[in-house]
């Protein structure tokens, strides 16, 4: 459906759903299922970044997690590097851990603060490895440098470490198995702008050091243009729009993808006071409770009879551009 060919995917994602259970009442009964990630298809290549974008609550985290199976899916098919997991007992899965790696948001709360930096670089060999201590020592030192710390660093623990610093300790943490495919949980959400820019070209350089695969996922558009090689961008549990990074930010296809264009800043000013912001009407739905037809219906500018009944397919609309929306229906 989504094959490149030229280049091998090495992760397939097909009708991806992860709903949680909803209980309620005295006896807990089970009474819905909050539809967290509802029917997700897309392919990550080898060596590229795929970016995934959306407003907050819109499933992109859970998406990312899924895929590494950190859940167990509710159904859908998940490949990476040739072997399908998506139906694989958490058990099994412990040989196919180091291809598949993840850096997380928040470098505070993933690092465990009674771990000094060299023990926490270290966990996954000492989990997944027979290399001596020497040998490890050696590792930890190699990714140390690899990302920018200091080796006489190697003893202290993170709350001596600024926000950058950690997110450094767990990138380095995540390449500590040579994995291929990593996937970046908005990590840079929660630093500085002033670090935001080293983090995202630190990512760019192991990219093209150890030729990484990222699912690179964020709400920041301007630095989605920057690291990512094609864009998918997400709304209430589901992907509107899939496309090389140039054409969806010259030509978006859907209406949701237009209105997160137009709010990014423009930094000319002259440019800037022309800019036509697209103002949404009204709030999110509950993913618990998706309208009927097209999700973004309730919100949608450009509205049709036919989107609050039917649900758009997500199709190809130019090549190598995927969208979901009736208005194409009709180009």
């Amino acid at each position: 459906m989504l094959d490149n060919p030229v280049k091998k995917p090495l992760v397939k994602v097909r009708d991806l759903k992860m709903h949680f259970p909803i209980y309620s009442g005295f006896f807990q009964r089970h009474t819905g299922n909050v539809k967290a990630v509802d029917g997700v298809s897309f392919d990550v290549f080898e060596g590229e970044t795929l970016g995934l974008v959306g407003e907050s609550g819109c499933g992109k985290s859970t998406c990312g997690r899924a895929v590494l199976r950190l859940y167990d899916i509710t159904t859908g098919s998940i490949e990476i590097d040739g072997k399908e997991i998506g139906a694989t007992p958490q058990a099994d899965l412990r040989p196919i851990r180091p291809t598949m790696q993840m850096v997380f948001q928040d470098p505070q709360a993933s690092l465990n603060p009674r771990m000094t930096v060299q023990s926490i670089i270290q966990e996954p060999l000492d989990e997944h490895t027979k290399l001596s201590q020497k040998e490890k020592q050696e590792k930890v030192w190699e990714l140390m440098d690899a990302v920018g710390l200091n080796r006489r660093f190697a003893g202290r623990y993170p709350h001596a470490f600024s926000g950058g610093q950690r997110q450094r300790i767990g990138i380095a943490r995540a390449l500590a198995l040579n994995p291929k495919f990593i996937v970046c949980d908005e990590p840079i959400a929660a630093l500085d702008v002033s670090i935001q820019a080293q983090v995202v070209n630190l990512l760019e350089d192991l990219q093209e050091k150890y030729g990484l695969t990222y699912l690179f996922i964020s709400h920041d558009l301007s630095m989605v243009r920057h690291i990512a090689t094609r864009v998918a961008v997400m709304y209430l549990g589901k992907i509107v729009e899939l496309a090389p990074r140039e054409a969806l930010y010259a030509s978006p296809q859907h209406p949701y993808t237009e209105a997160l264009l137009s709010a990014v800043p423009e930094p000319d000013p002259s440019l800037e006071s022309r800019a036509d912001r697209i103002i949404l009407q009204g709030d999110v739905p509950s993913p618990s409770k998706p309208p009927k037809g097209c999700n973004f219906c309730t919100r949608c500018p450009k509205v049709m009879d036919i989107c609050k009944e039917t649900e758009p397919e997500f199709k190809e609309v130019k090549p190598g551009h995927f969208a979901a929306c009736h208005l194409l229906d009709k180009s």
